[in-house]
């Protein structure tokens, strides 16, 4: 039997330029090639400096998040025999992704002096494009020319197009769970990961996300939900307006649907939606993929059935500030130089509106700041910019797209692998699964580790 391996490629036991090396037998794959959001430059990517040139069979993609796909391009250019294979969906999400990619990286070399950006270009995109292999899920495909590996995507529910994979190959199987959410959002269904209870799984590679946060007591997404339309509804009918800071892939698209949920059952005033930044063109490819993916809402189409109305930063399209409107705006984090930071100058100022935060913000970025902070502090939105006091109210809502920590500590136990390998996550978190789960092992940076 040949022997199997897992290299974590990541710079640190840490949520970031998620990437692994794993290698069945004579096969070489490379699960995921993130960018670190946090850094900047060769800081941001995963150590691929570690493996050979040209000396990869495949890499595969779970989903189109930054930290899952943002230094693709750099990995196929240094790869270029592998094949690439992602979900459709995540091919289309991805593409845009990267694209608006260059572009940030292009205002943050002029903004910020970093001389290596942009790291790739839209004509390197453009050029890599066809190298990119879609697979649907539930159809396995062999992974290498020689077919000594082989793959099938199963849909982890964590966004449109996020996949769970299982590989196998010289007589070993492992699954890597990518970002998992086993419930069911208010646009997508939660997870459909095979029975692997039933199945001799060699090691389990598994996301650790929520490890360190144990869900309340009593806590219901239905009750979640309805607290956050509540909160909605008493603002605009004070006469002040809301704006939800939302990721542009996965957060608009279900922060949206639950607002036209609640607009058709009467429970929400009809008021104008605004959406903003990479969000418009990330729910245009969540449309486009509504007839073909699991859905809480078959034939569903946020800008068809719903209407938003679209607009930018800057530019001809400048989205006003209005009393009695709902803004959902990118970026979920009010990181600098993004819509949501923009437009809340001029808007956390006014004690009538109301700031509502329904996804995870770095505790260093703005809105991390503006979360731990009290009513009437000063902010600072822009480092460039003057502090401004925080009048408005602000809330925060449990909507992960993260599975808990209950929900991934029984999938380990049921799936009863011979060894579980715990990535993606902070250190504490992923000690806390340790402590609970036999076998499990935490990888270090660079060190080969035998399944």
């Amino acid at each position: 039997m040949a022997d199997a391996r897992f290299t974590l490629l990541n710079r640190a036991n840490e949520i970031g330029a998620n990437s692994y090396l794993l290698e069945i037998g004579d096969a070489r794959v490379v699960l995921d090639a993130g960018m670190h959001p946090k850094e900047s430059g060769a800081d941001a990517l995963p150590r691929y400096e570690d493996i050979p040139h040209d000396s990869i069979d495949a890499v595969i993609v779970t989903h189109s998040h930054l930290d899952h796909v943002g230094t693709l391009p750099i990995l196929m250019r240094d790869q270029p025999s592998a094949r690439v294979f992602m979900t459709p969906a995540t091919s289309a999400l991805g593409d845009a992704l990267l694209h608006n990619s260059v572009n940030v990286m292009k205002s943050q070399r002029v903004e910020l002096g970093i001389e290596d950006y942009p790291l790739f270009t839209h004509r390197a995109l453009e050029e890599l494009a066809p190298r990119i292999e879609p697979r649907d899920y539930e159809k396995p495909f062999d992974l290498d020319w020689n077919g000594t590996a082989r793959a099938t995507f199963y849909d982890a529910g964590h966004i449109l197009g996020s996949a769970g994979v299982l590989l196998e190959g010289s007589d070993k199987s492992f699954f890597y769970s990518g970002d998992v959410h086993f419930d069911d959002h208010t646009l997508i269904r939660g997870a459909r990961f095979p029975d692997l209870g039933n199945r001799t799984l060699d090691a389990l590679i598994v996301e650790t996300t929520r490890g360190e946060s144990p869900r309340p007591a009593g806590y219901c997404r239905k009750n979640e939900e309805e607290r956050f339309i509540g909160d909605i509804r008493s603002c605009l009918t004070g006469g002040g307006s809301v704006l939800i800071p939302v990721f542009a892939i996965g957060k608009t698209q279900e922060v949206l649907t639950m607002l036209h949920n609640y607009k058709e059952n009467g429970d929400l005033p009809d008021a104008p939606v605004y959406i903003g930044g990479l969000s418009t063109k990330m729910t245009v490819i969540y449309d486009k993929f509504s007839d073909s993916t699991r859905r809480c809402s078959p034939g569903f189409k946020i800008l068809r059935d719903m209407n938003p109305i679209t607009g930018n930063r800057r530019g001809r399209r400048r989205i006003p500030l209005e009393r009695g409107a709902i803004y959902a705006l990118s970026s979920g984090m009010m990181t600098e130089n993004t819509t949501s930071n923009g437009f809340a100058r001029g808007f956390i100022e006014n004690p009538a509106n109301m700031l509502l935060f329904v996804g995870y913000a770095d505790p260093d970025s703005p809105g991390g700041k503006i979360r731990s902070a009290q009513p009437g502090d000063n902010i600072r939105l822009d480092k460039d910019l003057p502090e401004l006091p925080l009048n408005c109210g602000v809330e925060i809502y449990d909507f992960s797209g993260h599975a808990t920590r209950d929900q991934l500590l029984a999938f380990m136990q049921q799936t009863n692998a011979r060894q579980t390998v715990l990535v993606h996550g902070d250190p504490a978190a992923q000690e806390w699964f340790a402590d609970q789960v036999e076998g499990a092992v935490v990888p270090s940076p660079g060190k080969p580790l035998r399944l």
